[in-house]
């Protein structure tokens, strides 16, 4: 249970939030540019480390632990597929989310399309992510804040009370300091979250019943370390203690599902709050740099403090089941995840259980600012402003942002009464937006993409999903080659039988956005050069990857004792630094 010290630290966290808030009120009350995009002038490292902290949920570490418990370190294949998306949109898309100078990315939507249907799409799309999507996320993430409450205080009767407090309180603060105070405090609560992780790896490895990095690995089985899942022809899928996958399913994650699935927060071309940050950045420089730190943060990082109190945590807690009995109460029930929980409350000393805790609230705050802000972005910029009332001054915008916020945590809130019986929510939503993706990343670099590419990449998903999962029977990630070939013929088919988009619009997009590439040749002046070299972006983006992933396993290699391939990955990783800074220096 926490002592008075750890509620005292607890206080002081909660007092410090606010404090910012309050701080930062006066300045995100001037206008909408201010309370959704700071001004436009965020340096990268605040910008970076703030879309770090949004992708630091309160659930982030148990889903982790829980991936490591069922498939060891190999695991985390099933999210570090997304890294060359992530890259892609470093070199190819930061700039140009900076450039097209908007508020949201939803707003993009009406300076590339034309018409009817780009207003329809516009609106549609700003109601669909603000309210619906980012309701179930946040509501999501609530959830997992109930989890861990409920096992560090061993309450169940009063925890979702607790929650839409503490919901609450972030509504309050999000409402008051609009985007700047969200971006600081977001820096504040990363560098909290990653304190007290670390802190807490630290502590579990030298537990006398782990012993150590060496005793770590003496008491788990040799492929629990393993970095890479095994291949195989699928007869032997099943395998437990090692991510196993069959050729087929390897081939979707690494070469289909980073570029067709729409995700929230590795959106294909960028978009959402990782948009939202790169539009907030001072300039296209300090935008690419925010992106790229972020991509190394969030990939090579963050995820080893979490990874090693996983591996603890399976020999401290060997009995844990892998998953909650169907019709059980999830809340209040210990499985594999919880066993990260479980390592905070058993292990460490007052004071540092008071940081944990901290650390966990500062990562759901984090997440759910953000949420609230990207949100009502939408709702009041490309719905509200766009339909309903168009012309009315800054200030009237700025007070309905306000409002909707508040509403936005009042739905989110009711959610966590019922959200336990969404089952496989973030799967279906992958699956149904597979092939979207495809038309995110083109629509900057071919003019003849339109709003009716867009709507049918994204309706179509969801009658292929139910073709493939209930007719053909076919499970994921498998299912992603079927529906991403039915919505890509689709939206192909589409975009070829309806009228292109009018030719001013185009003319005016270019000029605004400026791409590089032949997709826009018809619309390039004789006299201007022709943008940067797609070949060149695509030479950046394979090195990043490469750069990325040497980081991420060089530390690992390091952390598990491996010196001289921990030192040559980090030193190949440094190379690459060093060249792509080079390169992008060289081009401006």
């Amino acid at each position: 249970m926490l002592t008075t010290l750890d509620i005292i630290i607890l206080a002081l966290y909660f007092a410090l939030s606010i404090g910012i808030g309050i701080f930062y009120s006066r300045r995100a009350g001037r206008n909408t540019e201010e309370f959704f995009l700071s001004g436009r002038n965020l340096p990268w490292w605040i910008a970076g480390t703030a879309m770090v902290a949004t992708t630091f949920a309160a659930d982030t570490p148990l889903a982790i632990t829980e991936m490591v418990a069922a498939r060891g370190i190999a695991g985390n294949w099933l999210w570090w597929n997304m890294l060359a998306g992530s890259v892609l949109t470093v070199f190819f898309f930061a700039k140009l989310w900076r450039r097209a100078d908007i508020l949201t990315d939803v707003e993009f939507i009406e300076i590339r399309y034309s018409g009817k249907p780009a207003a329809f799409l516009r609106g549609f799309r700003a109601l669909y992510l603000g309210v619906f999507m980012n309701c179930i996320i946040m509501g999501w993430v609530n959830v997992a804040l109930a989890e861990i409450l409920a096992h560090i205080f061993g309450i169940r009767e009063y925890v979702f009370i607790t929650v839409i407090l503490c919901m609450c309180f972030v509504g309050i603060y999000s409402a008051i300091s609009g985007s700047w105070g969200i971006v600081i405090t977001d820096f504040v609560q990363f560098v909290i979250a990653m304190g007290g992780c670390i802190v807490l790896a630290v502590v579990v490895l030298n537990v006398p019943a782990v012993g150590g990095i060496s005793g770590l690995m003496n008491k788990l089985p040799g492929g629990t370390f393993s970095f890479f899942p095994r291949i195989t022809s699928g007869a032997d899928a099943a395998a437990s203690g090692i991510l196993t996958l069959s050729f087929g399913a390897f081939a979707a994650h690494i070469a289909v599902q980073w570029w067709a699935s729409w995700y929230p927060g590795a959106e294909p071309g960028g978009g959402g709050y990782v948009a939202q940050r790169m539009m907030s950045a001072k300039d296209e420089r300090h935008s690419v740099l925010a992106t790229l730190w972020f991509t190394i943060a969030h990939y090579a990082l963050r995820p080893w403090p979490w990874i090693i109190v996983a591996l603890a945590s399976l020999v401290l807690y060997p009995g844990l089941p892998s998953a909650v009995p169907e019709g059980a109460d999830s809340i209040g029930y210990a499985t594999t995840r919880t066993g990260f929980v479980f390592a905070m409350r058993d292990f460490l000393p007052s004071g540092l259980l008071g940081l944990l805790v901290a650390a966990f609230l500062a990562a759901y705050m984090s997440t759910i600012a953000t949420h609230l802000n990207w949100g009502t972005s939408y709702i009041i910029n490309d719905f509200y402003r766009r339909f309903i009332a168009r012309d009315s001054g800054e200030r009237h915008y700025v007070v309905a942002s306000r409002v909707v916020t508040l509403v936005l945590v009042m739905i989110s809130s009711l959610l966590v009464y019922v959200i336990q019986s969404i089952s496989g929510a973030w799967l279906f939503i992958i699956e149904c937006g597979a092939g979207l993706g495809l038309v995110l990343i083109v629509r900057w670099y071919w003019w003849r993409i339109n709003a009716w590419s867009e709507i049918v990449a994204m309706v179509v998903p969801f009658g292929a999903y139910i073709a493939s999962r209930f007719y053909l029977k076919l499970q994921f990630p498998e299912s992603l080659f079927f529906i991403v070939a039915v919505t890509t013929a689709a939206w192909v088919t589409a975009t070829c039988i309806t009228p292109p988009v009018e030719h001013e619009v185009l003319r005016k997009f270019y000029d605004r956005v400026r791409p590089g590439g032949p997709g826009w040749k018809n619309f390039r002046k004789p006299e201007e050069p022709a943008g940067e070299s797609l070949i060149a972006l695509g030479i950046d983006w394979l090195l990043g990857i490469v750069m990325i992933y040497c980081a991420l396993f060089s530390i690992g290699k390091i952390i598990f004792q491996f010196y001289l391939p921990g030192f040559l990955l980090l030193g190949s990783a440094l190379t690459l630094f060093v060249i792509i800074n080079l390169r992008l220096k060289r081009r401006g």
